[in-house]
């Protein structure tokens, strides 16, 4: 009997109208930055720039910027080791995301502390399964669907935008799409908070219009983020 490969549960969302050519679109200019310049090119002052964007813009999406940028800067320097995890034991990768992002803002006891209710749990083991099972060939996808199930179903009851946004970018980093995490992925999505906002409640109105819509999106904050690391390192 011959062994087949699982199914990929991303497959049909990767070929909406109008994703494919989105997320060709994003990869090749991740790779026009990352590859044809070459990953040496970034060295550790340009990093420290890109992750600092990057922390700026995931603050700037929540509703007091100032009050969650440092976790954002201390989650920042964990992208490389949480995205080694994201896909093997996601509950530990968020919930350590969570920790960073949190401390000093939510209590103690809520730190990494998913809500317990059934509809959340459902939600999330949906999540963990999608996110150990998902082949690496949707990684754009994957991210986009990981986010936007991250900030729809607010598991820990803070910093669930934050921790969504990031979540998308581990995927994107594991993957090798962007394996340093030097694309600033969450200020991509800053640039235009509107259509941010807009992309996520389409998403949520659960019509194929609304996810293929939010697909797209992600697919262009991450094709900004690109152009953002390009202009950091030229500068």
């Amino acid at each position: 009997m011959v062994d087949h490969p699982p199914a990929d549960p991303l497959a049909e969302l990767a070929r909406l109208e109008g994703v494919p050519s989105a997320v060709a679109a994003a990869i090749d200019s991740v790779d026009a930055v990352l590859r044809d310049r070459g990953l040496r090119a970034f060295g550790p002052e340009v990093m420290t720039s890109t992750l600092l964007i990057g922390a700026r813009g995931n603050a700037a999406l929540t509703d007091a910027p100032d009050t969650w940028l440092p976790g954002a800067v201390r989650l920042s320097a964990e992208l490389t080791t949480l995205a080694a995890v994201i896909r093997v034991a996601p509950a530990q990768a968020l919930a350590r995301a969570h920790v960073l992002l949190a401390r000093g803002v939510a209590p103690e006891d809520q730190l990494g502390r998913i809500r317990s209710d059934p509809a959340t749990a459902a939600r999330m083991a949906g999540l963990t399964a999608l996110l150990t099972g998902a082949r690496v060939g949707s990684a754009l996808v994957l991210g986009a669907v990981a986010h936007a199930e991250l900030a729809t179903v607010a598991p820990f009851g803070s910093a669930d935008g934050l921790v969504a946004r990031v979540a998308e970018h581990l995927v994107l980093i594991s993957s090798g799409v962007d394996p340093r995490g030097a694309v600033p992925v969450e200020a991509g999505h800053a640039a235009d908070p509107e259509a941010y906002g807009r992309g996520l409640a389409a998403y949520r109105s659960g019509s194929v219009g609304g996810v293929r819509g939010w697909l797209v999106h992600c697919a262009t904050a991450v094709g900004r983020g690109a152009e953002l690391l390009g202009a950091s390192s030229a500068g």
